[in-house]
């Protein structure tokens, strides 16, 4: 078995409201090995996107442990994770908030590259031009998008960006929170396929938050399911799919739509390339 990518240990964070504490995470343990495909799944406020946010270093538990690589992170302070920041990159769910309206697409993802915690990572200086046609390239972008601002691209256009800026530091973990809820039900098999291909070219370690479990199940091999702050399932996603263990897995596989077959037998879409238009390629700029 792989040693741990990601460890945690009994992770818990809990938010101060006005007259009241809300417990975002309780007592979550996770391990995950380098190369794992990783799905979480639930409802909204069960804790999906405050796990992952703990995962990359953008907030800290109340309580609980997380090891990196074999490195705590638990705790240090931001001038000591910069082998964080260059090796766990996220993508959001909306890009048009992600992304700096103000700032030109080139700049927007190469940014990455201009942190000092970042730089102080890399084995040796990056050609930032270099680098922006490499990834303007990996995701279907025209090498003359590095001289637009956001506004003039569609959703789908935006999260390439978004996914661009985030591979610009050859991180070695994707974080995806709800990549393509935020857009047009169109484009979303284009960017998924776009992430299947990325992950596999790369070799990336993945990490999916998403409510869409037909989402979950094209991407990840591995999968979590949560509720009010805990982890009630795991496993392989396959089987979890097959047989799952709680009540709250099985009614929200329940709620998956779906979809008709060429036989016209109702059935999830099955696994592999995720449906596109008969266009198949064409409008991959979307």
């Amino acid at each position: 078995m792989s040693e741990a990518l990601f460890r945690v240990e009994k992770l818990t964070r809990r938010y101060s409201d006005p007259g009241r504490e809300v417990l975002g995470l309780d007592q979550v343990d996770l391990s995950l090995a380098k190369g794992g495909r990783l799905g979480i799944v639930g409802e909204s406020g069960s804790g999906k996107s405050t796990l992952v946010r703990l995962l990359a270093g953008l907030d800290r538990p109340t309580s609980g442990r997380i090891w990196y690589e074999g490195t705590e992170i638990t705790g240090l302070p931001e001038r000591r994770l910069g082998f964080l920041r260059a090796s766990v990159q996220m993508v959001f769910q909306d890009p048009r908030s992600s992304l700096n309206p103000r700032m030109r697409v080139g700049d927007i993802i190469t940014e990455p590259l201009r942190s000092r915690l970042v730089r102080r990572q890399l084995s040796a200086e990056v050609d930032h031009g270099a680098r922006l046609a490499e990834v303007l390239a990996a995701v279907d972008l025209p090498a003359d998008a590095a001289g637009r601002f956001p506004h003039e691209f569609s959703g789908g256009q935006r999260q390439r960006i978004a996914i661009a800026r985030a591979l610009a530091p050859k991180p070695e973990v994707l974080i995806a929170d709800e990549p393509v809820s935020a857009l047009d039900v169109s484009v979303r098999a284009q960017v998924l396929n776009l992430l299947t291909e990325l992950v596999a070219d790369q070799g990336l370690t993945l990490i999916v938050v998403s409510h869409d479990l037909m989402v979950v199940r094209h991407l990840c091999d591995q999968l979590a399911v949560m509720r009010a702050g805990r982890i009630v399932e795991q496993g392989a996603t396959s089987d979890v799919y097959s047989a799952p263990k709680t009540d709250y897995t099985a009614a929200l596989l329940a709620a998956v739509p779906k979809i008709r077959t060429g036989a016209g037998r109702g059935d999830s879409e099955p696994p592999g390339r995720f449906g596109e238009p008969k266009s198949g390629r064409e409008g991959a700029h979307q």
